[in-house]
């Protein structure tokens, strides 16, 4: 068996935003304060003269970058998802959002999976908020190969996008052949019998489940949805025609982020059963990351379960 490699996506955010500034000249970088956690510190070190520290200073960061960006600066703006989304909320919806300038927004420790931070820090919320605000594009990217190719791509889109990372090192399930198009999910793996929607970390997940529904003889189709906004409904609509019921998986509330928007979906168009795996309506608890996750459901396990419930419902 081939060993599992594993990298933080915010590594490879990083990484990323050092190799694309040879190619951009005019790409400039702010943080507030959390570069060494937010990995931006790779390019300060790299690009001094274009990096600004904002300090603890959210929502002031969000004003420079939308000011940067209306003089023509491709800017990345980078926090934690609690600050980014939750903090400074009001000034991405009106400095950013509403004149719709291309301000990347790159949230860091995301999720339950932010660990010993405990319920304060694990934001949960944020796809939810960041899917209210007109023209925002919202992309999850499952590992390090998703997160680069995703990076490569926001550079050439005009408006507003919210990049979600994680702190923890997960598997890397893709390799230099990936195709990565915003606003399409990828199908990794085909299946008759349920199809499972994950994205961010949960994409792995959600492979390992399919796997262990395989040995009790049920098919799974798995879907890799990075961007949640905008959704990729053909692909969606297509798994619920074809195998009429959908388990969705997300390091997320079960509110208004991933799940929600695949059965808004669903709903008015081809109802079917849609079981949401995410956090239940809870706040999170401090914690080791992987222990967490296995408490809150986020396992290959709970999403299997939850395939079998689906699989029930439409036979039902």
């Amino acid at each position: 068996m081939a060993e599992i490699i594993k990298k933080a996506t915010r590594d490879a955010y990083g990484e990323s935003l050092v190799a694309l500034a040879a190619e951009y000249p005019d790409l400039v970088v702010l943080d507030s304060d959390l570069a060494a956690a937010t990995k931006t510190v790779m390019f300060r070190k790299a690009y001094p003269d274009r990096f600004f520290d904002c300090g603890i200073s959210e929502q002031n960061m969000m004003g420079i970058a939308a000011g940067l960006a209306a003089s023509g600066k491709q800017v990345f703006a980078s926090t934690f998802a609690m600050f980014a989304a939750g903090r400074a909320f009001e000034q991405v919806r009106n400095s950013i959002g509403y004149p719709h300038l291309p301000v990347k927004i790159g949230a860091t420790h995301a999720g339950i999976s932010v660990g010993e931070d405990g319920a304060t820090h694990q934001c949960c919320e944020d796809i939810a908020l960041m899917r209210t605000i007109p023209g925002m594009t919202i992309i999850n990217p499952a590992d390090a190969v998703e997160t680069a190719a995703a990076m490569r791509a926001v550079m050439k889109l005009d408006g507003p996008v919210y990049m979600r990372f994680g702190r923890l090192a997960v598997p890397v399930i893709f390799d230099d052949t990936l195709k990565f198009e915003i606003g399409k999910g990828i199908q990794i793996k085909e299946g008759n019998d349920v199809t499972i929607i994950a994205t961010g970390l949960m994409v792995s997940e959600a492979i390992a489940a399919a796997e262990l529904l395989e040995n009790e003889g049920i098919s799974a189709r798995v879907i890799n949805m990075a961007t949640i906004k905008p959704l990729d409904t053909e692909i969606v609509l297509k798994a619920a025609k074809e195998t009429r019921a959908i388990v969705t998986a997300e390091e997320h509330s079960i509110i208004g982020g991933l799940g929600g928007a695949v059965a808004e979906t669903v709903c008015e168009a081809l109802p079917v059963p849609v079981v949401r795996v995410g956090v239940n309506d809870v706040f999170g608890r401090s914690g080791p990351a992987l222990d967490l996750l296995k408490l809150f459901g986020l396992s290959a396990e709970n999403i299997a379960d939850k395939a079998k419930q689906a699989i029930k419902m439409k036979n039902s």
